[in-house]
């Protein structure tokens, strides 16, 4: 299910390109599930369909969803768009133990946080890109 938060700055298709994708990484979407169609959805959430389309085609640029001329919106099987997801978690992982290391914490000690923390990570990951405003983004809406 897609809420909107209205008090989210980030803009709306933004906002459904993250709720799709997390349901994709989760797994409620499954592979090759055809999507709602532009209009249903947009009518679902009371949103202009230009809006829908825009998170379509985000979704699209990242590797979740494919286009079918004529028939719509489906979902990409996982292999095509883990590795990508994998690649980002990789280079944000990366980025996080340089900082860990230039800020003077062992080694120990950051694999026994690194452990806590995956230990501790929700079952649905939040949308993983590459643009650095994302991750210093929280999550405001709680379903």
């Amino acid at each position: 299910m897609i809420v909107i938060d209205y008090r989210d700055k980030r803009p709306l298709y933004e906002q459904v390109a993250e709720k799709l994708a997390q349901l994709i990484i989760c797994g409620a979407l499954e592979s090759n599930a055809k999507l709602p169609s532009v209009r249903s959805l947009a009518m679902d959430l009371s949103i202009n369909p230009n809006t829908i389309q825009r998170a379509y085609a985000q979704l699209e640029q990242d590797g979740y969803i494919y286009t079918v001329v004529g028939r719509g919106n489906y979902v990409t099987d996982r292999s095509d768009w883990q590795k990508g997801y994998q690649s980002i978690a990789r280079s944000q992982l990366e980025e996080a133990l340089q900082k860990a290391r230039t800020s003077g914490l062992a080694l120990d000690a950051v694999l026994a946080m690194a452990r806590e923390v995956y230990d501790n990570a929700p079952p649905s990951p939040p949308v993983l890109r590459n643009d650095p405003e994302s991750e210093t983004q929280e999550e405001t809406n709680h379903d």
